[in-house]
């Protein structure tokens, strides 16, 4: 089974464009590193490789989340293709944050601009109490947006305040 699993994604990463391949190695191979940055770095380290903090309605945030470019769009949609793909087969965790990290990464390479955007949400028992002081008090989430596409973390739900983000 487990075979049979493995080789019907082979002929199916085969049968993928060699360009779109080659975007989601590069895909697989920044979401490794940062999966490891987030277990080897501390975060205030990390926090100034991601770029610069602001406030979610700071003027940089908004104007590059909204930019119209057609051909830096079709690259953020690509990029968001390959992270968001490659993060469903690799065999660690690569949730929201990692995605987020490997795509900014991918889009700066291409010149494309983009927002690293992080929202929480105070967490809640099964019925709707906080649950402040407890072992998971805030549950978080981080999206990332360029050029006017949602590339990772979508769709966010409308529990989450945004919070920050870095531009």
């Amino acid at each position: 089974m487990a075979q049979r699993s493995l080789r019907r994604r082979l002929v199916r990463f085969a049968q993928v464009g060699h360009h779109r391949r080659a975007v989601l190695i590069e895909a697989v191979a920044w979401l490794l590193v940062a999966r490891l940055s987030l277990i080897f770095v501390s975060f205030p380290r990390l926090a100034r490789r991601l770029g610069t903090l602001v406030a979610p309605a700071d003027a940089r945030a908004l104007r590059a989340k909204a930019s119209d470019k057609q051909a830096q769009a079709r690259v953020a949609e690509e990029v968001g293709w390959a992270v968001t793909r490659a993060a469903r087969h690799v065999p660690f965790n690569a949730v929201c944050l990692p995605q987020a990290m490997a795509a900014r990464i991918m889009l700066k390479r291409r010149g494309v601009d983009s927002v690293l955007h992080f929202g929480a949400r105070i967490g809640k028992d099964k019925i709707g109490r906080d649950k402040i002081g407890q072992d998971k008090p805030i549950d978080a989430h981080a999206w990332l947006d360029a050029a006017g596409v949602e590339v990772t973390g979508y769709p966010v739900a409308d529990t989450y305040a945004e919070i920050a983000c870095f531009v």
